[in-house]
């Protein structure tokens, strides 16, 4: 069975995409897990790939996404910031509203599948 998945990308001037599909992934998962390392082993990438994402949505919003967190028993980790929160509960919404708006255009594409 067919389904919809709208992809929502969040570009900067040079086409740099610095939020879309894969980095919100990211985000979801240090969450989860409290750690760069851990999220990308999840998301099946390089821990240098995911820093790199990590980088790239730091620079582009006004305040970090994403903070390190250092010592402690766990050897320290990552977690979002409340930016980071609210960036990410907001880019999961515009997904949700995307895929609701485009809901009756589907049905009619289903029909020539």
């Amino acid at each position: 069975m067919h389904s919809l998945r709208p992809r929502i990308r969040i570009l900067d001037d040079d086409g740099t995409i610095v939020l879309g599909p894969g980095k919100a992934d990211l985000l979801d998962a240090i969450a989860r897990t409290g750690s760069i390392r851990a999220a990308a082993g999840e998301l099946g990438m390089s821990y240098m790939r995911a820093w790199t994402l990590v980088r790239t949505m730091n620079a582009a919003f006004r305040k970090p996404l994403v903070e390190k967190v250092r010592g402690g028993s766990a050897q320290g980790g990552a977690q979002l910031t409340i930016s980071g929160r609210t960036v990410l509960e907001l880019y999961r919404r515009i997904e949700e509203k995307a895929a609701r708006a485009a809901e009756p255009l589907w049905k009619k594409m289903k029909e020539h599948l």
